[in-house]
């Protein structure tokens, strides 16, 4: 081998090396942007929790104020009013977030018979009319359902009436019954198109040779969609299943800021919406911030035991 051959080997050999280098510097540099924005909106304001040691009045100096200590976290099990708000707000929180993985499965139904639509225009005009309401604000949603279960002009109540089926109005936007299940139905309505996305990407990337081998086999449509489809996106549905587990607890605060009443409070107002009420309504920023601290311990814990789920169903964790 002459010296050419050999340095040209030699450089053929540093070659994936450098360029794995290369690749490395390229990959966090398109990440950077996503990093500075995690930094800014998810870290940098963990700065206010000091406030939960403060009994911090607006207007006041944070260096003027009285210095708390722990007594807001005390507070929250020693108060007994206070421990029954935390705990009324929990359970309601739970409860919400149970019937939202409870029909986590609804957008893999919607996804696996939307796939298997044979009109491709209908199929697109399907999944545009289902993915559109997750643009919409909670406001708006909340604008619709005045507009149909309004007690004075509503068009459910001027239906019944209508037909005779009712004698009075019925006012369901300010009933407590079912309050749990109507803002998981809301909720349903809400993102089923958006969250079928992902599984429908899912079944788009299973091997198209599987189903040919099935149908050589003699596998109808159902058997292709029992057998081939729904195992495909199974290991997409776990990691979203358990990702939603991690997050339990985070639940957010528009749809139920929008949907509260004084009729409705004791069963619709969440942990988020808790610490809103607390914070902004009543000025108790200390304790809103402690509960709010409280709330990320639980979610960081969640999250641990679900990345120790996907261990032990996938074999892999999730981070």
């Amino acid at each position: 081998m002459d010296i050419n051959t050999a340095s040209k080997t030699m450089v053929d050999a540093k070659s994936p090396k450098r360029f794995q280098s290369k690749d490395k510097y390229y990959l966090f540099l398109m990440a950077l942007p996503f990093l500075v924005l995690a930094f800014l909106f998810s870290y940098l304001p963990l700065y206010g929790w000091i406030y939960a040691f403060y009994d911090y009045r607006p207007g006041i100096p944070l260096s003027a104020s009285e210095f708390m200590g722990f007594d807001w976290f005390t507070s929250m099990i020693s108060n007994e009013i206070q421990r029954q708000e935390v705990l009324r707000v929990l359970r309601n929180t739970f409860a919400i977030s149970s019937l939202n993985i409870a029909t986590s499965v609804l957008p893999v139904i919607f996804a696996v018979f939307l796939v298997e639509l044979r009109s491709t225009r209908f199929k697109k005009i399907v999944q545009t009319l289902t993915t559109l309401p997750n643009f919409i604000s909670w406001v708006l949603v909340y604008s619709f359902a005045f507009m149909l279960f309004s007690v004075d002009n509503g068009f459910l109540n001027n239906l019944l009436l209508d037909l005779g089926w009712i004698s009075r109005p019925l006012n369901i936007l300010a009933s407590d019954d079912h309050t749990w299940m109507a803002m998981t139905l809301w909720s349903v309505w809400k993102g089923l198109g958006w969250g079928a996305i992902m599984y429908i990407a899912a079944i788009t990337g299973i091997d198209q040779e599987i189903y040919e081998a099935a149908r050589v086999d003699g596998a109808g449509r159902f058997r292709l969609m029992w057998h081939v489809t729904v195992p495909g996106i199974m290991p997409t549905f776990f990691v979203l299943l358990l990702l939603s587990i991690g997050n339990f607890i985070n639940n957010g605060m528009e749809q139920f800021y929008v949907f509260q009443n004084a009729m409705n409070t004791n069963h619709i107002e969440v942990l988020d919406l808790y610490v809103y009420n607390i914070g902004m309504t009543n000025s108790n920023f200390g304790f809103a911030t402690a509960v709010s601290m409280l709330k990320s311990l639980v979610s960081l814990f969640l999250l641990f035991v679900a990345n120790s789920m996907s261990k032990i169903i996938r074999g892999d964790s999730i981070f």
